[in-house]
């Protein structure tokens, strides 16, 4: 693939997509995403069996409340906010070899919503919204040289793309790890790669059951465990009826690639038959996802995380050669909600606006 565009975004993530409509909506149709993965959505992952509503592998909940641009993105794409089902006693693990201790139960404040059919039908609903052939997938960027007639940006394959200006959708880290020709400036590019990527050292576990057994129990699906390997498990299940239960494993990175799949998979089945009894041993299915061995999530700082959301770095050179050509756009550029879902579309609303009064 070799072609021009105005714009060229980097990264179909959410942030990625939110862009290329803005883009689209204010008649700037000359642009194209440029996505790694054969898949859209980046951090945003369901499960994908035919016969479940796309279980969140990753990013799964959004505060209406507190996020009100991305709750407006949610009703104008006609999606269904699912309010996260918190109802019953919860369930804590302190100490090895002692039963849960059961407690009442805590309401999120304000209150978190999921999406019915999962996270990925916002993804799916941006796509549609494109127009034909802005987005490539499989197109993954490894270099950015700037010369007089735009960026060419270098891929896999000895693909290309030369563009006016880039619009990075993906992480700090990630971005600083593409090759610059001439280099960015020194402490910009070390401020991107000290950003921490929010989520990628973590992994998900996802079980699928025939029924929600544990609200039968009056328990709400949620547990704390100092034992593990979840350290945290919440009910998943559809608006359907279908039931899930997902938790994060409170296990490092390095401490789970010591350990085989199907191992933590198995200790997993044993924690949940732990908590919940005898009907937990047998989902109807379970996954693991580890974002921290995913290269187009996580790098090699990426293994250990502070657990703190990020401080956003500047978004683009201030100075030099590449002033005004490139900036970053991902969810850990918003200076409201670094990290989130809603970060995605703040930093993607905020790159855009500061390029559109001269593209359009």
């Amino acid at each position: 693939m070799n072609r021009t565009a105005r714009i060229a975004i980097v990264g179909g993530g959410l942030a990625g997509l939110v862009a290329g409509n803005l883009l689209q909506q204010a008649g700037m149709d000359d642009f194209v995403i440029l996505e790694a993965r054969q898949r859209a959505g980046g951090r945003v992952l369901g499960t994908g069996l035919q016969s479940d509503e796309g279980f969140d592998l990753g990013a799964t909940w959004f505060w209406p409340e507190w996020q009100p641009a991305l709750a407006e993105l949610v009703a104008g794409l006609g999606l269904n906010p699912v309010l996260q089902d918190e109802r019953g006693d919860m369930l804590v693990e302190r100490y090895p070899h002692q039963a849960p201790v059961r407690m009442p139960g805590m309401m999120t404040a304000p209150p978190s919503f999921r999406l019915g059919g999962g996270m990925s039908g916002l993804v799916d609903a941006l796509v549609r919204r494109l127009a034909p052939g802005r987005l490539v997938t499989g197109a993954r960027a490894r270099q950015l040289c700037l010369g007089a007639d735009g960026v060419d940006i270098m891929m896999d394959g000895d693909s290309s793309c030369r563009a006016d200006r880039v619009l990075l959708a993906l992480p700090p880290r990630l971005a600083a790890g593409l090759q610059y020709q001439p280099v960015l400036p020194a402490g910009l590019h070390s401020d991107w790669l000290q950003t921490e990527t929010w989520m990628a050292a973590h992994a998900k576990y996802v079980a699928i059951y025939p029924e929600p057994f544990w609200r039968s129990a009056g328990l709400s699906g949620f547990v704390s465990s100092r034992i593990g390997p979840l350290g945290e498990i919440h009910d998943l299940s559809s608006r359907t009826g279908q039931a899930a239960l997902f938790g994060f494993f409170g296990m490092s990175a390095p401490e789970r690639a010591r350990v085989p799949e199907q191992q933590l998979r198995a200790q997993c089945r044993d924690q949940m038959v732990r908590l919940f009894g005898a009907a937990a041993a047998n989902p109807l299915f379970d996954i693991i996802k580890d974002w921290s061995q995913d290269p187009l999530t996580a790098t090699a700082a990426d293994q250990l995380a502070s657990g703190q959301h990020p401080n956003p770095p500047a978004s683009s050179p201030l100075a030099g050669l590449w002033q005004g050509r490139l900036a970053g756009i991902a969810s850990e550029w918003s200076t409201q909600f670094p990290g989130y879902l809603a970060g995605a579309i703040d930093a993607a609303q905020r790159g855009v606006v500061s390029w559109l009064t001269d593209l359009v």
